[in-house]
């Protein structure tokens, strides 16, 4: 049964289409970033406001679209699972707030604990497998939606929303709340692109599952 993407060639059209739908999702997040500062201002980038909403939609999208993957289409379990791993931590991660207000303090890491080791233990017993998965997965475009969404969320987010950078900005007229928008505008950003990586996934899957269909 193939394991890789069948090499049938997808159409300008199709490619251009999906371009376009993921130039919309971006320009409507911004969009409603803007919507947010307007009319939401007792809420605006707070856990209740749109911006951090979305992303737990977002998440949670992602974490739909790979259960699809791997436990109806069946393709790539052992890549699908590690990355269901890191999406569900993240997903978990963003209701921090809500888990240390309703649950216990720090719950939230327990949580990620109890999602990241028992998946991690398994990607390492399968390691074979994983190998031979992620050298197909790899060479996706979905693998680099992937890595840039994870460099734009964990790594340049983090160093742009540092409280020492906005603070030599803005120097006397520092104000929190412009370093958090900036922060949480550009998380969002990455996360959609870990959605478009996983939308991408799910479309490379169905063409296997459907390669296996055929070849059966």
């Amino acid at each position: 049964m193939p394991s890789s993407p069948p090499q049938w060639p997808l159409s300008f059209g199709y490619t251009l289409l999906r371009a376009t739908l993921y130039m919309f999702f971006v320009a409507g997040i911004a969009q409603g970033g803007y919507f947010e500062a307007l009319y939401l201002p007792d809420v605006r980038y707070t856990e209740l406001g749109f911006t951090e909403f979305t992303q737990t939609l977002v998440l949670a999208s992602c974490c739909g679209l790979l259960i699809y993957v791997r436990q109806v289409l069946k393709v790539w379990p052992t890549v699908t699972l590690l990355l269901l791993a890191f999406v569900a931590a993240s997903l978990v991660r963003e209701q921090d707030y809500f888990l240390d207000y309703y649950v216990a303090d720090n719950s939230w890491k327990v949580l990620v604990s109890l999602i990241v080791i028992p998946s991690l233990a398994w990607v390492v017993v399968q390691r074979r497998r994983f190998i031979e998965e992620f050298s197909h997965y790899s060479n996706t475009f979905a693998f680099g939606l992937f890595t840039g969404g994870v460099l734009v969320t964990y790594i340049f987010s983090r160093l742009y929303g540092r409280q020492d950078f906005w603070r030599a900005v803005m120097q006397d007229n520092y104000i929190r709340e412009f370093k958090d928008v900036a922060e949480e505008a550009i998380e969002l950003l990455g996360y959609s692109l870990i959605l478009f990586a996983m939308i991408e996934l799910l479309l490379i899957a169905r063409r296997i599952y459907k390669a296996r269909q055929v070849a059966r």
